[in-house]
């Protein structure tokens, strides 16, 4: 089931153009080109309207020992993901590691097993606001998350300051379209954010949803969709 999940985003304005009957510019060279059939005499006003594309998309998800029960399913679902379009896969427990380029070569049962293997920190402890700040610094500056819906599936825990986790958080989503967290443990009913980490990323989140079954993946994927902030 979870490899036959397609994870969308957003569309945004592209630099490219398409023609458009009722766009709200005038494509004046196809227009001058056209008039040279009408003697010079622009009968026929071209118009043009900018095109879409979807938002990127990226995963950043906790690998640490108090993720493990979901680590399968996650694995799962960042391979749903680095297949849809433009997406980019992190994983992190005590350091960020990058799995896009594995997770995209091969069939799902090798570029599974291949991720496994990419990531040596599986089951550590868990360094977000590090993790997250050295995001920052090598992908986010180069503009990998500028206009991006990011999901953060992590269940909180952090041990380092929660004031570090919310100064990154924040830089975070200054950049980014969205900032949708996974957290498998919101599904309990009783569930508080008692947790200092998840505590301080809250306030920039968009949406924080569970994602602990195929039934919860429906609020996953209606969260990455939405098209506007709730900021």
């Amino acid at each position: 089931m979870l490899r036959a999940l397609v994870l969308r985003t957003p569309t945004r304005p592209s630099r490219r153009r398409r023609t458009a009957h009722h766009g709200a510019r005038i494509d004046v060279r196809r227009t001058l080109s056209d008039s040279r059939r009408t003697g010079g005499y622009p009968l026929w006003l071209r118009r043009f309207a900018p095109r879409t594309r979807p938002r990127d998309l990226i995963v950043l998800c906790d690998i640490s020992g108090s993720m493990e029960p979901y680590a399968r399913a996650m694995l799962q679902l960042l391979y749903c993901a680095a297949r849809a379009t433009r997406a980019e896969v992190f994983t992190f427990a005590t350091r960020l590691t990058r799995l896009t380029p594995v997770l995209r070569r091969g069939g799902p049962d090798d570029a599974l097993a291949r991720a496994g293997r990419a990531a040596p920190d599986w089951s550590g402890g868990t360094r977000i606001a590090d993790c997250l700040a050295e995001f920052n610094e090598r992908f986010g500056r180069r503009g990998m998350a500028h206009g991006a819906v990011v999901a953060i599936v992590s269940d909180g825990w952090d041990t380092g300051a929660p004031a570090d986790l919310a100064t990154h958080m924040a830089r975070l989503s200054r950049v980014a379209y969205r900032v949708v967290w996974v957290n498998p443990r919101t599904a309990s009913p009783r569930y508080r954010p008692l947790v200092a980490g998840m505590a301080a990323a809250l306030p920039y989140c968009d949406a924080v949803v569970s994602a602990h079954n195929l039934a919860a993946l429906d609020d996953f994927t209606a969260a990455l969709y939405a098209r506007r902030r709730r900021r």
